[in-house]
Formats: C-alpha cells, structure tokens, sequence
C-alpha cells in the first residue's frame, strides 16, 4: 500500500542503475544489487504499463468487440547535464553498448523504490548554444514487469 497520502514533488528523485542482474524479479531480488546513481539528471521521464488492443468483429454482430492484450512497461526518457566522469553516466554509456538488459531503480522523493530491467537504445551528447548547460539524452527501454515498493 503506498505510504504517502499527499502529492510531493519531483525533488529529491534519482535514477540508479546496475549491471547485474538480480537473482529474482522482485523486491527482495532488485535490494541484493548494488546500485550506482545517475547523476546531473534533471528530467526522468514518464513509462509505465500500456495495453495493446485487441479487436474482434464477428459477423453476426455489427458491434466490434474489444479486449486488453500483452502489456508493454514503455520507455524512459532521460536528460541532464554532461559529466563525463559520472559513474552512473558511464554505466549508461557501457549499457548501450551492451545488447542485453540492465537493473534500474528509480526513487522518489517519499522513499517509494520502482524497480526494473531495461535496454539503454540510446546515450546522446548535445552542445547547445553559449548559455545552454553541455547536456545528455538517453532513452531506456523497459523489459518485463516493474517492481514497486512502497515506504513502510
């Protein structure tokens, strides 16, 4: 059950991420790893869980009917600012590089822990203009199920 009963902000969060992976899927699994933060992040994006649509139109009914089909975690989109020395920026880089998956914890601020695997599909630089901060984009992609865990 979530422990917060009033909105918080965003302030606070991080991003972590591991290169093993946890011995089982679930809460007690993701807590053995060891994480390392992604640092100088300024916007985690949205993902979440997204059901494909399933139609049928059978032919002595003109109504289409509608069921939920597999789900799909979605994909994260991250920004902040560029610091090559970052442990948690270099992870990223490696974990593009990589094909297979790698572990992920987000925080937040009320001490809620999302835990997940996910593909690093990309890990952009990007410059700017002369009052832009040298920043980073990456794109993770979400495999499998998301573990939460709620404060107690």
């Amino acid at each position: 059950m979530p422990a917060s009963t009033v909105p918080f902000t965003s302030a606070d969060s991080l991003l972590s991420i591991s290169a093993a992976t946890p011995a089982t899927f679930d809460a007690a699994g993701y807590a053995a790893l060891t994480f390392t933060e992604i640092g100088f992040l300024d916007n985690i994006g949205e993902f979440g869980a997204e059901r494909a649509l399933v139609t049928f139109n059978p032919i002595d009914d003109i109504n289409t009917l509608k069921y939920k089909g597999s789900r799909n975690n979605g994909s994260m989109s991250l920004t902040g600012a560029y610091v090559p020395g970052d442990a948690g920026q270099i992870l990223l880089i490696a974990a593009e590089a990589a094909d297979g998956d790698y572990s992920f914890c987000e925080e937040l601020q009320d001490g809620t822990k999302v835990y997940f695997q996910g593909k690093v599909m990309s890990y952009k630089t990007s410059v700017g203009s002369v009052d832009d901060m040298t920043g980073i984009s990456s794109t993770v992609e979400i495999s499998g199920a998301i573990v939460i865990v709620y404060p107690t």
